[in-house]
């Protein structure tokens, strides 16, 4: 038995006591709360997306265009949500995604939400833009399962020594951003004119790494820090990168790569080709190109393109357990949350991000069994209306 779905009953029963949840159970109002609690600076940098923000939207409105169909009498008594993905075991078929400057947020940032991640289980994408360390983040979670986000810099050795970094603190997947060579047009932050690693936050993987230091001649203090802040944007991507580079990973990663930001299936195919282990489809959240495809709208045609060469996992829009199901349903293997967790840090620490892993874990373990849905290899396109 899962037992995820739990969660509800500790609620209940705590309410004989006259103790409610401190946050809301539906994850969508997170964002209005935290809203009131951060800066409009900090908030934006968050809740932001680009140009218009039509593409976050689309992500929206593609989840709410499928449309779940339960099933009656489907023996849903015993349930197991559980999945080994790239190799790593977790309790769901859910991941936390790769978000960087989390301090903006709070005080602790990478290391509470570390530190969540690991006391339910669910791993943790860490982003190269964290405001803490990747060892300082692999301390702070402990025994509990994580991977690695990488940013790939202009500076090759630069790119090794990172990877080299998180292999020897126990990242054991890789996953590459590939849509975010370049900042893309967000008036949010630039009607603020806010860019949090300008203000040396989100820059602390590049500033304790050794290759880094070198550059800029030496551990960076008061005295080089605005040297090193000029070498970082001189090096934060490289729009040069090409198919034929995926070779550089393969010579410096040994575990599981997975490529993020594929929307097409040709790029799906590619990326099989090339011997990645998997792709994730995923517009950012919106935050790079104004007007595109939404990511739930491209999923199919990438697990069409790519069959059982590669995991398909899924990000962009997630917001609670039903979506997960929808992602699920179209052929994700695993989904990626976001933002609903860094609203969950940012009104309540560590505390704030478990309340959020819980809560979308119990919705999506209840979705799925009143649906007739008991495991998710049982999730087919047949469980949305039209499929």
């Amino acid at each position: 038995m899962s037992g995820l779905a739990d969660f509800q009953n500790s609620i209940y029963l705590q309410g004989l006591g006259d103790v409610t949840p401190t946050l809301p159970t539906d994850l969508t109002k997170l964002e209005a709360r935290a809203e009131r609690a951060l800066s409009a600076q900090a908030f934006g940098y968050v809740a932001g997306s680009a140009g218009s923000e039509a593409t976050a939207r689309a992500n929206r409105a593609a989840f709410d265009r499928h449309r779940i169909v339960p099933r009656m009498l489907r023996d849903v008594a015993e349930r197991d949500l559980s999945v080994t993905v790239l190799g790593t075991a977790m309790p769901s078929p859910v991941l936390l995604g790769p978000i960087g400057v989390l301090s903006i947020l709070h005080p602790d940032g990478e290391l509470a939400v570390a530190r969540a991640a690991a006391a339910e289980g669910v791993p943790m994408v860490l982003s190269t833009a964290a405001s803490h360390s990747i060892e300082e983040v692999a301390e702070a979670g402990g025994e509990g399962p994580r991977w690695y986000q990488l940013y790939w810099p202009k500076d090759r050795d630069l790119a090794a020594s990172f990877l080299e970094r998180a292999a020897a603190a126990g990242y054991t997947a890789l996953v590459v951003t590939l849509d975010t060579f370049t900042m893309a047009w967000r008036p949010r932050d630039l009607d603020q004119a806010y860019l949090p690693f300008l203000r040396g936050i989100g820059v602390a993987n590049y500033f304790s790494d050794p290759v880094f230091q070198r550059a800029v001649g030496g551990p960076v203090t008061d005295a080089n820090r605005d040297t090193a802040l000029l070498h970082w944007v001189a090096n934060f991507g490289n729009p040069s990168l090409t198919w034929d580079d995926l070779a550089f990973l393969r010579e410096h990663w040994d575990g599981p790569i997975a490529l993020k930001g594929i929307q097409h299936p040709d790029d799906a195919r590619r990326a099989a080709d090339a011997g990645m282990d998997g792709v994730i489809v995923s517009n950012h959240g919106g935050r790079q190109v104004d007007g595109a495809i939404a990511s739930l709208d491209a999923l199919p045609g990438v697990v069409e393109a790519v069959g059982d060469r590669t995991t398909v996992l899924f990000d962009s829009g997630i917001r609670t357990g039903a979506d997960a199901v929808k992602a699920l349903a179209l052929g994700a293997r695993a989904v990626l949350l976001a933002r609903p967790y860094a609203y969950g840090l940012a009104l309540g620490g560590q505390a704030g991000v478990q309340h959020v892993l819980r809560c979308f874990q119990a919705e999506m373990e209840l979705t799925m069994a009143l649906a007739g849905i008991a495991r998710p290899d049982e999730l087919v396109r047949e469980v949305l209306a039209g499929a």
